[in-house]
């Protein structure tokens, strides 16, 4: 067993740049909350990569940059345990080695190591990698996935999510959710449907249809400001620049929820602490 068990997310980052020049340490971050990757965590709370986990990277870099294959169809793919290429991220088992790019000495602080390294090089501690993790990788990476690809009957969604007609109106009014007709039915699509399940539930605790407003209009300036780094790559009109304005408006996505949370979390202690 070598030394080098895992890796923090910088060091993955130094081994994907050569063949991915565009990753970045924020896309690793959203493919793992999409459910594609589950890399296990150290007591403080690190992320902690092994080489099955790696490869799983770059098999899904790989089908995004090359066959242009969206992430639905990419984790559908890897939860199939009889697939050729799940079978075969199940097998790689092959020592850990960091890479000596910079951005993984801009990783994450490491454990002390137990032996005398290279300044050179990152330090791990050694340790044996658990069982746990080997089965984990065994079971797929995503436990939990629905098809969000299909539109929503009106009756269905009110069903489904416990929404009043009347709620749902409002949502309609407000523009936060947006049907289609077909004959005499109405669809709602996979978010309109999220979007009316959260407002059920603010509803329940006093927050009306009115008061989320502002969520929607912040999310318009928030999709603005992105479309204007991504329009110029979408205008060049080759396979290579989209897929560069769909990496970045993921990396995009993931930081605006990120910058989010940490302003709120920010005010909430504010709120919370004792006067």
């Amino acid at each position: 067993m070598s030394e080098r068990d895992y890796l923090s997310i910088g060091e993955v980052l130094a081994q994907l740049l050569e063949e991915f020049p565009d990753v970045t340490i924020s896309k690793i971050r959203f493919l793992e909350s999409q459910g594609l990757i589950e890399p296990e965590r150290t007591p403080s709370g690190y992320r902690k990569f092994t080489i099955s986990e790696v490869e799983r990277l770059r098999y899904i870099l790989r089908e995004q940059k090359n066959n242009f294959v969206p992430l639905r169809i990419i984790k559908d793919r890897l939860e199939d345990d009889t697939s050729d290429i799940s079978r075969e991220l199940r097998l790689v088992v092959d020592p850990l080695v960091s890479a000596s790019h910079p951005a993984a000495r801009a990783s994450v602080p490491r454990p002390v190591a137990t032996a005398p390294a290279p300044v050179s090089s990152p330090v791990l501690e050694q340790e044996i990698l658990p069982s746990s993790i080997v089965a984990k990788e065994q079971r797929a990476i995503a436990k939990r996935h629905a098809d969000r690809t299909e539109s929503i009957p009106r009756d269905q969604l009110m069903s489904q999510d416990h929404i009043s007609p009347e709620l749902l109106k409002d949502l309609e009014a407000a523009g936060l959710v947006n049907g289609h007709d077909v004959g005499d039915t109405t669809f709602f699509d996979p978010q309109s449907s999220e979007i009316a399940r959260i407002a059920s539930r603010f509803s329940e605790l006093g927050v009306e249809v009115r008061h989320l407003r502002g969520w929607r209009t912040s999310a318009e300036r928030e999709l603005s400001l992105f479309e204007q780094r991504i329009l110029p790559l979408l205008r060049q009109r080759n396979p290579q620049a989209r897929e560069q304005a769909v990496a970045m408006l993921d990396e995009f996505e993931s930081l605006g929820g990120e910058l989010r949370r940490a302003l709120l979390e920010r005010e909430i202690a504010r709120l919370t602490e004792q006067r």
